[in-house]
C-alpha cells in the first residue's frame, strides 16, 4: 500500500517575504503535526512552532498575524507576551526568559527550505 508523502520541509521564495512579513505552513513527519511560522526580521528569516512556550496555544489568534503594531516583535494574541523575533526569548509578559521553539531553516538558491523536527 502506498503511504502518502508527508509535508516533512516547507518550500517558499526568499523574496516572498519582505522585512516584518510572516507566512505559516504545516509539516508532519510520522504522524506528528507541526504548525510553523517564518518571520524576515531585518533582512534574516527564522523559523518557529507556532506555539506560546507559557500557554501551549497558536500565537496568531487570526491567520497569520505575529507580529506587535510597530513589527518590531513577536506576540502572542492569547496573553500578550512579547518574544524577539531572531532569537524567540520572551521579552515581556507572563513568561520571561522563556522560548519560542526553533525549527530547522536553509537557503536553496533563492528559496527557503524549512524542515520539519526529528
Amino acid at each position: 500500500m502506498d503511504v502518502p508523502d508527508e509535508p516533512i520541509s516547507w518550500r517558499c521564495q526568499a523574496a516572498a517575504l519582505a522585512p516584518g512579513q510572516t507566512a505559516t505552513f504545516r509539516l508532519e513527519r510520522n504522524g506528528k503535526v507541526v504548525e510553523g511560522f517564518v518571520v524576515n526580521h531585518a533582512g534574516r528569516h527564522h523559523a518557529w512552532v507556532n506555539r506560546c512556550p507559557h500557554a501551549g496555544t497558536p500565537l496568531d489568534l487570526w491567520p497569520n498575524e505575529f507580529c506587535t503594531e510597530d513589527g518590531r516583535h513577536l506576540v502572542c494574541a492569547t496573553h500578550g507576551a512579547i518574544f524577539a523575533p531572531d532569537t524567540g526569548v520572551c521579552l515581556e509578559g507572563p513568561c520571561p526568559g522563556a522560548r519560542l521553539e526553533r525549527l530547522p531553516i536553509e537557503r536553496d538558491g533563492e528559496a527557503l527550505v524549512i524542515s520539519c523536527p526529528t
